[in-house]
């Protein structure tokens, strides 16, 4: 009797992690809205906050099916949960703005748009993941990582401009509340950086 072996079905691991990037791009290209003084940016941050958790969590379903994956499934799930880290800051620092009814300042629109473009380049590093093949320098993952990691020290210099002006600013209750503010926009350009890291590291391990 001829036996016939049935693999699992392997889903899209790697689609469904561009998936919950594409759609934190659009949460950081709503941040960016917000903080130019957009008024419906701190709606759509939250949207795009719960869309891409739906993602996370899908692809974490995925993982657990998966027979295969074409990246080591631990790297997946700490890319995937790391980039969620970096959505969750965008939703808590249009939370924390509104609770403290701090407008933002230009500051806050120069990191914003920094942290938007960090995440632009993460989201073509997994693009590229996608494609083992050779790519020539300038086209690879750690290409787009690197350029990611460039934009958030970019960012660390507007950072010591902002937390420079408040010394000026006689008011406390704004110090205090821009303070927190640009350090809570500071916690998230480094988890961009570490995303980016992970990048490099998994493309290590498969090389």
């Amino acid at each position: 009797m001829r036996r016939t072996w049935f693999l699992p079905e392997t889903p899209d691991v790697l689609g469904m992690l561009e998936e919950q990037a594409r759609v934190t791009v659009e949460g950081f290209e709503a941040l960016v809205d917000w903080a130019a003084g957009d008024p419906t940016g701190l709606d759509r941050v939250r949207q795009a906050e719960h869309r891409a958790d739906e993602r996370k969590r899908a692809l974490r379903r995925a993982l657990t099916e998966a027979y295969t994956t074409p990246l080591d499934a631990e790297d997946i799930y700490t890319l995937s949960e790391r980039l969620d880290a970096v959505m969750n800051g965008a939703k808590d620092t249009v939370r924390e703005a509104e609770v403290m009814a701090m407008a933002p300042d230009e500051h806050v629109l120069a990191m914003c748009s920094l942290l938007a473009e960090g995440v632009r380049h993460l989201a073509e590093a997994f693009a590229r993941l996608r494609d083992r093949r050779p790519r020539p320098e300038g086209e690879r993952a750690t290409d787009a990582a690197d350029a990611a990691i460039r934009s958030q020290r970019n960012l660390e210099r507007v950072y010591r401009t902002a937390m420079s002006a408040l010394l000026s600013v006689d008011d406390l209750r704004e110090v205090v509340g821009r303070r927190e503010l640009y350090r809570r926009l500071s916690r998230m350009s480094r988890d961009i950086m570490q995303v980016a890291e992970r990048v490099w590291y998994a493309t290590f391990k498969e090389g």
